[in-house]
């Protein structure tokens, strides 16, 4: 059985987004962190999702699959706004 925990990456976005997305991962008490989050500050106009630089969310591989549910449930409910 492998047991090896690692990081997963699971979303990214601008630091606007991110931080929202950390937080509903938070109120789920899934733990993650944020990568590249000083880039969104330093140069806010070249980060935004999939542009040269997103500010990245990862979390274990073990919440994977439950972090995923959270993140599809914003995207959702951003497409509907």
């Amino acid at each position: 059985m492998n047991s090896e925990i690692y990081a997963v990456e699971i979303f990214d976005g601008n630091e606007w987004e991110a931080s929202l997305v950390k937080s509903l991962l938070d109120n789920a008490e899934i733990g993650s962190f944020l990568k590249d989050e000083r880039m969104g500050v330093l140069a806010p106009w070249n980060v935004a999702g999939g542009g040269a630089g997103p500010v990245k969310i990862f979390v274990s591989n073990i919440d994977y699959e439950k972090a995923k549910e959270v993140v599809r449930q914003y995207e959702i409910a951003e497409g509907q706004e």
